[in-house]
């Protein structure tokens, strides 16, 4: 690319990213491995790539930038309640269970690959990290039990901005004297917590007091970060991350704020700069760097895998109820991703702008991480789940977009059934009465990113589409036919006049409940007092004779004698039978109400 025009350059750059995502897509892997691939490709392998030469001296600020960008939105995503829900393993992983990592791999790399000991703190400081963008995937192929998808995927959450603090302060003493360590520790931390929390008081307060129209929300709050950034930086070296850092987490916690815009503006500019840099960034490893690996490099990765990672967790799991086989399958799961790259690759830029020669190895051990534990864990973990028997019992449960009061009470009667739902809205009263009837509950937009890290699909394989947002409803129809399939997607008839005007691809969504039962009628319902009622058939009292009695009922779903549930639908017909329970919706005072509903 030396030969082309940095727009063209550039362009391309765009171009391969997203190819990239698209085959992570395709192929159900994390898209940050074709990123790394394709970077080492055109840099270290063809030297098609070189990314000093086609940026400048504008690749350390734009990588700066990206990172800082990173940063706060991930810290959005650090709410104090999700903290507190998750247990005491979750908070033992994310504190000391990461600084046992951090201790060990530290060691371990002083003595193993016979780094200084500053550095090797240094990048014992950036493998702890695990990240949601790796997770995620991960999670959802091997189907592990719900406690320990629950515990990998919010530690992935949280220690992203938490990890990238403690290798701000390891930085901060590593180019400094032993003597102004502490003040200038001090300092740093100070600068960072003090502009941070004014920013994000001040975008708090101005988000709710209404001060930007709405569509400069997004923008307006991605500027007062980047301002942030650099005046902390200006103030004091290098307490920038934190500035952004502690900005998210204040904004994150503020009650009243509505940040689901400025999440999705934030991640599809995370995005953007994640796919690029990523690639920029493999691209920029120098042939002697790699040519520097050997086996003291893969004998410290195997002692971070087998060894540091089963350490840290199995002292954070006492006193829990996880057991041996559990805290052996947490151990082992654990790929780096995101920001270890991106903030290994920052410092480095950093350490040879101090002439600190020595660090020039710490990109591409960390990136080798990356790409060895991404690429192990991804193939061998799910036939370790089989091997320990920690598999998830079937996913049975639905996903329900809409918690509007029908959806609610649909809710509730599959819970009642044992069988797990989750309930996602963009509307925050109703997402709260959901909340009050211990539902559990996704609040925003179910197709955005942040949903993808954060939600729990563990135990679910279908969706219901039960809300009035007919353009979101298209959209997260099609998100989760990709994902479950489309016969796995139900979503609720339009009127004609609606369908005729939506002019979209074809429909291969099942209409949920029939024709007939179209959201207005159902909300109808619902207001007039009608309830979802539990009948059990029976060879004395079959479909017909039920289907008789109950004329005005809508059935919903039917529970086979196996306890497969099937719903009902206008596209597949069925008909329920003996020992089968059917839940329909039932209008007030209706026979079924009389008759004790023949519950089982």
């Amino acid at each position: 690319m030396n030969t082309l025009s940095p727009v063209m350059a550039l362009s391309l750059i765009g171009l391969l990213s997203l190819l990239c995502q698209w085959l992570a897509f395709r192929l159900k892997i994390p898209a940050i491995l074709p990123l790394l691939l394709t970077g080492l490709l055109l840099g270290p392998t063809t030297a098609f790539l070189d990314p000093d030469a086609l940026l400048g001296e504008l690749l350390f600020p734009i990588v700066s930038l990206s990172v800082a960008v990173i940063l706060f939105e991930g810290s959005l995503t650090l709410n104090f309640r999700d903290l507190k829900g998750r247990g005491k393993m979750v908070r033992n992983l994310v504190g000391p269970g990461m600084l046992i990592t951090f201790a060990l791999a530290a060691v371990s790399a002083w003595f193993i690959l016979s780094l200084p000991p500053g550095i090797a703190a240094l990048l014992g400081a950036l493998v702890v990290v695990t990240g949601p963008t790796v997770i995620a995937p991960l999670l959802r192929t091997i189907r592990a039990r719900e406690n320990v998808a629950t515990v990998l995927h919010w530690e992935g959450v949280l220690i992203d901005p938490i990890g990238a603090l403690l290798v701000v302060l390891v930085f901060e003493y590593l180019i400094v004297s032993q003597t102004q360590a502490i003040q200038v520790f001090a300092l740093t931390v100070l600068t960072g917590l003090t502009i941070g929390v004014l920013a994000g008081w001040l975008m708090a307060k101005a988000l709710r007091k209404r001060v930007f129209p709405r569509y400069l929300e997004s923008i307006a709050t991605l500027l007062l970060m980047l301002t942030a950034f650099a005046l902390s930086n200006e103030l004091t070296h290098e307490s920038g991350l934190l500035t952004v850092t502690i900005m998210g987490i204040w904004m994150a916690n503020s009650r009243g704020l509505d940040l689901e815009p400025i999440m999705e503006f934030k991640e599809t500019l995370t995005i953007l700069l994640l796919s690029g840099l990523f690639i920029l960034l493999a691209a920029r490893i120098r042939p002697e760097e790699l040519a520097q690996l050997n086996w003291h490099t893969g004998l410290w990765i195997a002692f971070l895998i087998l060894v540091a990672r089963p350490v840290a967790v199995w002292i954070s799991a006492i006193g829990t109820p996880f057991n041996a086989k559990e805290r052996l399958l947490i151990g082992w799961i654990a790929p780096r991703g995101i920001v270890a790259a991106a903030v290994s690759a920052l410092f480095a830029l950093k350490l040879e702008q101090q002439g600190v020669t020595v660090a020039a190895p710490l990109v591409a051990l960390v990136f080798v991480v990356i790409v060895t534990t991404v690429i192990l864990q991804s193939v061998l973990t799910r036939p370790l789940v089989k091997l320990m028997g920690l598999q998830a019992p079937e996913r049975t449960g639905y996903l329900i977009f809409g918690a509007n009061p029908f959806a609610v009470a649909v809710a509730e009667a599959l819970q009642k059934m044992k069988v797990p739902v989750l309930l996602s809205d963009t509307n925050w009263d109703y997402l709260s009465q959901a909340r009050m009837k211990n539902l559990p509950v996704y609040y925003g937009n179910p197709v955005s990113e942040h949903a993808d890290s954060a939600m729990d699909l563990s135990q679910l394989r279908r969706v219901l589409i039960l809300s009035p947002y007919r353009q979101l409803n298209t959209e997260v129809a099609y998100h989760y036919q990709d994902r479950f399939g489309a016969d796995k997607v139900y979503r609720l008839a339009e009127q004609q006049k609606e369908q005729s005007q939506r002019r979209q691809v074809r429909d291969r969504h099942q209409k949920l409940f029939g024709e007939s039962a179209q959201y207005g009628t159902l909300i109808n319902r619902i207001k007039q007092g009608a309830q979802i009622r539990q009948t059990r058939l029976s060879d004395s009292y079959g479909w017909a004779e039920y289907c008789q009695d109950n004329p005005d009922s809508l059935p919903l779903f039917a529970r086979t004698q196996k306890g497969k549930l099937r719903t009902f639908t206008a596209d597949a017909p069925f008909e329920p039978q003996a020992d089968w329970e059917v839940l329909a919706l039932h209008p007030k005072g209706s026979k079924a109400e009389s008759n004790s509903e023949r519950e089982s």
